[in-house]
């Protein structure tokens, strides 16, 4: 079936396709949601190979529990807040986020960040791709998810100042990863 007709059928039509153990709903419903859930797993992910075992992951657990959409809100909301927990719940098997004190909390400086508006989608994701797990977990839960602190804490088993210091060094990491890439940029832009 080509990608036209996937469009033509609803999303009530695709979810009850899938819950009747229909393998060709089941395969259109992947064929129209795969790109955008593909984009939330890279945004957790270290690479694409891991981003391609997250969005698996994630479409097992959507059909698993299709049966829980309970159609209060949008099909693709709840899909995408599966995938977020999928990536979330595979991120803290593996990461250790040490707790720090209010005390070094204070001296970590929230520094500014304007200047990811000069680089493009792609640049970010991959200079987010880089951050270490733990920081990469609460920079996305908070600045991408819109978790607060004390969500992004209770999620992860971490304090909310913890969380804090996660997302005050990432975005210092990020800084100092832009200004290097546009650094780079504006030398190879003036060598002759």
């Amino acid at each position: 079936m080509n990608d036209l007709s996937n469009h033509n059928i609803t999303e009530n039509d695709l979810i009850n396709g899938c819950l009747a153990g229909d393998r060709r709903m089941q395969e259109l419903l992947y064929q129209r949601f795969s790109p955008k859930m593909y984009a939330v797993c890279l945004r957790y992910a270290s690479n694409a190979d891991d981003a391609q075992d997250l969005l698996q992951e994630g479409f097992i657990k959507v059909f698993r529990n299709l049966g829980k959409f309970r159609k209060e809100g949008s099909f693709e909301g709840w899909m995408r807040r599966v995938f977020v927990n999928t990536a979330i719940e595979h991120y803290r098997k593996k990461v250790n986020l040490n707790s720090i004190g209010e005390r070094e909390e204070q001296t970590i400086a929230d520094s500014s960040w304007n200047i990811l508006d000069q680089l493009g989608e792609k640049d970010i994701i991959h200079l987010v791709q880089e951050l270490a797990p733990g920081y990469r977990s609460v920079f996305n839960m908070y600045v991408i998810e819109g978790y607060s602190h004390k969500e992004i804490g209770e999620i992860l088993g971490i304090s909310e100042g913890t969380s804090k210091s996660q997302l005050a060094r990432a975005k210092g990491i990020l800084q100092k990863k832009v200004e290097e890439l546009l650094d780079n940029n504006r030398t190879s832009l003036t060598r002759p």
